[in-house]
């Protein structure tokens, strides 16, 4: 395994950033109201204090989404490029249970490279309308993302996945090889089996549970889990980005479905993939062993790995700089070697 390199290893946390850029805007004080949202976004949104996620939810657009499964289009939630660039674009999925503003701090960093990124909610999570409830199964999730790439990216794209995010590129690339040209995955839950006992409870007990995960308590315990070193201030402001989503009324419902029908078991498909793939892992993850990215990267015939140290279970988060980092030099490093090539002749 690599680890990087101190030049960036070294990039200054989330928060520090935030906070940074939040005075600069503001001649030094701290200022929020000035942002738009969209209409369709929880009205808790205006309680968040974090100015990137604030920012980026301003860009939250909803898409129609036709899907064999429903007679209606489904108004799907993402943020779209505001460039198109000559290189692949770079499509963006979110962990379990969460939702695009979880690249709050990469995207950015991401546009100003001049790659275009989608960050894209998963059905039944996120900001979609799921008033006219769809089933939310592994099946439905992998064809509505199917179906929106199909109507509004349209081209092979760097598909990225954190966490059960990595899950559901895997379970999507072995399906649709044609759609993907490169993987990145993040701490990848991949090893799962499904939702395990999960999948047989009564429909009831699986309510009570599901209505826990978003708690606040909870949620702030996981923070502790994923996150190294983070303030109470700042881990109760992300519990509040994290959860956003689970202010909708469907919200309980369709993760329900998804927990009974059994989840992602993807351990099968990984040798199927034959996409070149950059892992990229925490050195610190509390969720996820560091056994499982050596095991991965043994498994996928065609990758490579980077570890981040002192970063916990979401590197793009934690280290938005250093992740940033990596897929602009793996989205663009075969441009380099075209540029080499011709430089020799």
């Amino acid at each position: 395994m690599v680890a990087l390199t101190a030049s960036f290893a070294a990039a200054p946390s989330a928060a520090t950033i935030t906070m940074a850029m939040a005075k600069k805007r503001s001649g030094g004080t701290v200022c929020y109201a000035e942002l738009s949202f969209p209409s369709f976004l929880p009205k808790q949104v205006e309680n968040i204090k974090d100015t990137f996620a604030r920012k980026l939810a301003t860009r939250i657009d909803r898409l129609p989404v036709p899907v064999g499964f429903s007679d209606n289009s489904i108004m799907s939630s993402c943020v779209r490029p505001l460039i198109q660039s000559k290189t692949s674009p770079v499509v963006l999925l979110h962990g379990f249970d969460s939702s695009c503003l979880e690249w709050r701090y990469t995207y950015p960093l991401l546009e100003e490279a001049g790659l275009e990124t989608w960050a894209v909610d998963i059905l039944g999570w996120g900001f979609s309308d799921l008033e006219r409830l769809p089933p939310c199964n592994v099946a439905s999730k992998r064809e509505h993302f199917y179906q929106l790439w199909k109507s509004h990216i349209k081209r092979p794209m760097i598909l990225v996945g954190p966490s059960l995010g990595a899950a559901v590129a895997i379970d999507f690339v072995a399906n649709h090889p044609e759609a993907v040209e490169k993987l990145v995955l993040i701490d990848a839950s991949m090893y799962a089996e499904g939702t395990g006992n999960l999948a047989t409870l009564p429909r009831i007990a699986a309510c009570a549970g599901v209505y826990l995960l978003k708690s606040i308590p909870l949620r702030l315990y996981v923070n502790v889990l994923a996150f190294t070193g983070i303030s109470f201030g700042t881990s109760l402001d992300w519990t509040n980005v994290g959860r956003l989503h689970c202010l909708y009324p469907w919200w309980e419902d369709a993760t329900v479905d998804f927990m009974i029908s059994g989840g992602y078991n993807v351990s099968a498909k990984i040798q199927q993939v034959k996409q070149k793939t950059l892992i990229i892992w925490g050195e610190d993850d509390q969720i996820i062993s560091n056994k499982l990215a050596v095991r991965l990267h043994c498994e996928l015939p065609n990758a490579t790995i980077r570890r981040i140290p002192d970063c916990g279970h979401l590197p793009h988060v934690e280290r938005p700089n250093s992740v940033a980092k990596l897929i602009v030099d793996f989205v663009q490093e075969d441009c380099y070697k075209e540029i080499e090539c011709v430089s020799q002749y």
